[in-house]
């Protein structure tokens, strides 16, 4: 496909699957056992109708927010997707740059194929860290301290990978790093390669490192080596948002690992309302997992979320144009949002509300039963 054709950023897909070796397409697209939850990412923001003002002056439609006091030009942010540069030599840092210029935020994979130091070297930018907590909590306190240095503003703790979801097509191709690669934020501690297995060398290598044990507790401990704000990503119930609350945290990330974690889980935009009320406007609330529409974004933001992070994209993208390709699926969503605001009669984030859609269960409530009984 010729990419200057391109006018969504699913269309990036194709791209980069004609492009990418086949094991790591296949890393990055796919989900865990029945990918259920997969399909049900996207199919989900398609139940969702809007209900849009007319007569509405959006003659100018302004999409800057603010996240954790950092303004930015919009709501639509970047998740964390790790091992990057298997999608495009420059990975993260193409990534890193792409985003500064759209005035967004960045969130860093722990997993990353660049360190925390090099994705601060290519300027300034609003950056969070994501955390994944390792059996040796020196090696946490180390790597957070280094993002604390390396200018990041937050950090993401991803809860819900406590053991890696079983991803079948990881295990077929027998997935693992290329040699000439490596976890770059683990290099000089041993732990920034992965071994060749007989099913995913990530699997084994999650399983090897990661805490199994990761508690509300190393939430507190969390809060004592860092003066960052900490957002637990991967909540996707009320009970999980008050003990997110109630432990301190500053906010939540909606989240099921893209559908790479326990399958048949809802939607993240199924699951945000619950979120959203739970957590009472006391913490800000984000959504990842399924955004591939400037649409997705405004639903998500109609339903209380404070903005979105976006993932496979971006990633296609990257494998598609690089750098440029990353500014172009940025591009495209913001122009899709704004786009959807002016259409929706808001011209600033502040006047997207509930009233702006209708989910199917609101729907089907409005429908009046047509089954008749018969007496006998």
């Amino acid at each position: 496909m010729d990419t200057s054709m391109i006018t969504n950023v699913s269309e990036y897909e194709e791209v980069a699957k004609g492009k990418l070796p086949k094991m790591v397409y296949d890393y990055y697209a796919s989900g865990a056992e029945d990918q259920w939850t997969l399909k049900e990412n996207r199919h989900a923001f398609e139940r969702i109708r809007f209900r849009p003002r007319i007569l509405v002056d959006v003659t100018s439609v302004d999409t800057s927010t603010t996240v954790l006091g950092h303004k930015i030009s919009t709501p639509i942010m970047v998740a964390p997707t790790a091992m990057q540069r298997m999608a495009h030599p420059e990975g993260e840092l193409a990534t890193a740059r792409a985003v500064a210029s759209h005035n967004t935020i960045m969130t860093l994979s722990s997993w990353a194929t660049s360190s925390v130091e090099e994705v601060a070297s290519v300027g300034p930018g609003i950056r969070f860290f994501q955390l994944y907590v390792y059996r040796d909590r020196n090696v946490v306190a180390q790597l957070v301290r280094r993002a604390e240095r390396a200018g990041f503003s937050a950090i993401a703790l991803t809860v819900d990978t406590p053991i890696l979801g079983r991803r079948e097509a990881d295990i077929k191709n027998r997935f693992n790093l290329p040699s000439h690669l490596t976890l770059k934020n683990f290099e000089g501690l041993d732990l920034g390669q992965m071994e060749k297995t007989q099913d995913s060398g990530l699997a084994s290598y999650v399983s090897g490192q990661i805490d199994k044990s990761l508690s509300w507790k190393d939430v507190k401990w969390l809060q004592t080596i860092t003066s960052l704000p900490i957002l637990v990503k991967g909540v996707i119930t009320a009970e999980d948002t008050h003990l997110a609350v109630q432990n301190g945290c500053a906010g939540i990330i909606v989240s099921n690992h893209g559908a790479r974690q326990l399958d048949y889980v809802p939607a993240t935009i199924s699951a945000l309302e619950e979120v959203v009320k739970a957590a009472g406007g006391r913490v800000p609330v984000f959504l990842d997992g399924g955004v591939r529409r400037g649409t997705d974004a405004l639903k998500a933001l109609a339903l209380g979320a404070t903005g979105v992070f976006v993932g496979r994209p971006v990633v296609w993208g990257l494998a598609a144009e690089g750098e440029a390709g990353v500014r172009k699926v940025l591009q495209l969503l913001k122009d899709e949002f704004t786009l959807a605001m002016a259409l929706a009669g808001a011209t600033k984030i502040s006047e997207i509300t509930r009233a702006h859609v209708q989910t199917e269960q609101e729907r089907l409530a409005q429908i009046p039963s047509t089954i008749t009984y018969s007496r006998l």
